[in-house]
């Protein structure tokens, strides 16, 4: 599915203050087919003189209700409202969209099991495609364009939307049901029909190198990949490094970001962020394993609570950090149901890192840039750290 970067339960719209610490960024990455990219955002101190976080969700809730009084749609309403507010990583979602994506983040999903993005000229892109899944059957691939879904052009329309045909959401589609998508790969341009299928993200894979290496990658912090990560460190071989792989992980629940950090803290400080100016703390469990040598390989598609675990371990000490800047995505969201069932995310705050270092616009620099032979890198600097 698309992309939002969300967060915390439990299920459907009982989840409504876990919510308030998703790290939009389209996390639904992992879980479906998406990402969407977006401009950065300002820090803290740049938004100071711009409408209250508040303020803007009362704004969106006002055009909605009015809107339904008048007969009309309160989700187009409320999508001209957050247009105006400003706020880049404000969204609407149809409540179908919405559920899907909760859904997703619970670790499983309906759907072909391809990523997109959309780029700067429009075009969507295929940017990963699950093993096994209906399009990696169908021999679709990385950098495939998708032009078209059941015979609409998607060209120019929100990776959200081209996700939600894809997955079916306007029919409530079940696995099973057919989807025909049209690609296009240099000057080839072909039509084919995929049927959807449940599929679990598999968020999080564990694998053993040569000269002893874990490398525990993280695709997306969906529910019960904290815990993975911590039974994969437990299962490791004893003082055998770790490389924590983050590339392209466009975000997730932060809980599970946090339960992520505990398998190499021993407690303290994550990171801190603010809602609508209120300052609060996310601290990691005890007893996780201080002393494996560790590094985090990042890049340009390490996104949101990826950000936060990656600034954790660079700050703390505790891990070092590989490969090139990561997006800069530390925004947080709060989603607020709207009368027609649909849901409007607007941004409510910021967060960061234990040393105070903001992310959102401005990324994290890893210690060692290296943007090819990554993991080959990663491990000369494992063997550093052993050696020491």
């Amino acid at each position: 599915m698309s992309g939002r970067d969300l967060f915390c339960q439990p299920r459907r719209f009982g989840r409504g203050a876990a919510l308030t610490l998703v790290f939009a960024s389209v996390l639904v990455a992992g879980a479906a087919t998406g990402s969407l990219p977006g401009p950065d955002r300002k820090t803290p101190a740049d938004a100071a003189g711009s409408a209250a976080p508040a303020g803007r969700r009362v704004d969106v809730a006002e055009a909605a209700a009015e809107a339904m009084a008048a007969g009309k749609s309160p989700m187009e309403a409320a999508e001209r409202a957050v247009s105006r507010s400003g706020d880049r990583w404000g969204a609407v979602y149809s409540q179908g969209e919405y559920e899907e994506f909760e859904e997703a983040l619970d670790g499983e999903y309906t759907g072909v099991g391809l990523w997109a993005r959309r780029e700067r000229d429009g075009r969507i892109e295929v940017t990963r495609v699950r093993a096994g899944s209906p399009a990696a059957v169908a021999g679709i691939r990385s950098g495939d364009l998708v032009r078209s879904i059941d015979g609409r052009k998607v060209d120019g329309r929100p990776v959200t939307e081209v996700v939600s045909l894809l997955r079916g959401d306007a029919t409530d589609a079940d696995a099973g049901t057919a989807v025909e998508v049209g690609l296009e790969r240099g000057t080839h341009a072909w039509d084919l029909t995929l049927r959807r299928a449940r599929l679990s993200t598999d968020s999080v894979t564990v694998r053993e190198l040569a000269d002893g290496v874990t490398v525990i990658r993280i695709a997306s912090f969906t529910k019960g990949s904290g815990a993975a990560v911590r039974e994969a460190v437990r299962r490791a071989p004893a003082a055998s490094g770790v490389v924590l792989d983050l590339r392209g992980n466009s975000g997730g629940l932060v809980t599970e970001a946090v339960t992520a950090a505990s398998a190499f803290l021993d407690g303290g400080l994550v990171a801190t962020y603010d809602v609508d100016g209120d300052q609060r703390a996310l601290h990691a469990e005890p007893d996780g394993d201080t002393a494996r040598p560790l590094v985090a390989v990042v890049d340009g598609g390490t996104m949101s609570a990826a950000e936060l675990l990656t600034g954790a371990l660079q700050d703390r000490g505790r891990a070092v950090v590989v490969g090139t800047r990561t997006f800069g995505k530390g925004s947080v969201q709060m989603p607020s149901r709207l009368p027609d069932g649909s849901v409007a995310e607007l941004t409510v705050g910021h967060y960061r890192t234990p040393s105070g270092r903001t992310v959102d616009g401005r990324g994290i620099t890893p210690d060692l840039e290296a943007d090819q032979q990554v993991l080959e890198r990663a491990e000369t600097v494992l063997s550093g750290l052993g050696d020491s």
